[in-house]
């Protein structure tokens, strides 16, 4: 997470720092928006800003949904998809963030159950189940 006044530059540090492509911004606990490579190369670059003066408030994504704990996996995908976003994050009935779901999570979710299945049949073909 990043809060609203840290710099742009600040922010990219941070995502480079620890190798991921998004930043959940809080205020107070609260889900304020979101901060992505995507915004870095639209609102930043080509909007040509100073990087280490432009406040991360000025260009983060402000229209972000949220999920709840109790949101299905497939709910989550689904809302992914359709909006096209590759990071969701997880929010109480308050606003106040409690995780971040990626479309990395969701395909290795995906991907562990599909190598069950595979694994599975196999054995089942072969007679050993």
């Amino acid at each position: 997470t990043i809060g609203k006044e840290a710099t742009v530059l600040q922010a990219a540090l941070l995502m480079n720092d620890h190798k991921i492509g998004a930043l959940v911004v809080t205020e107070s606990g609260r889900v304020a928006g979101m901060f992505t490579e995507r915004d870095v190369l639209r609102r930043v670059v080509g909007e040509q800003r100073d990087p280490a003066r432009t406040p991360v408030a000025d260009v983060m994504t402000t229209e972000v949904l949220c999920c709840t704990p109790q949101t299905s996996l497939e709910e989550a995908g689904n809302v992914m998809r359709e909006r096209r976003v590759r990071h969701l994050p997880v929010a109480d009935g308050g606003g106040h963030l409690l995780g971040l779901i990626s479309i990395g999570d969701l395909n290795a979710y995906h991907r562990d159950g599909q190598e069950q299945t595979i694994f599975m049949l196999q054995e089942y073909m072969q007679g050993r189940v």
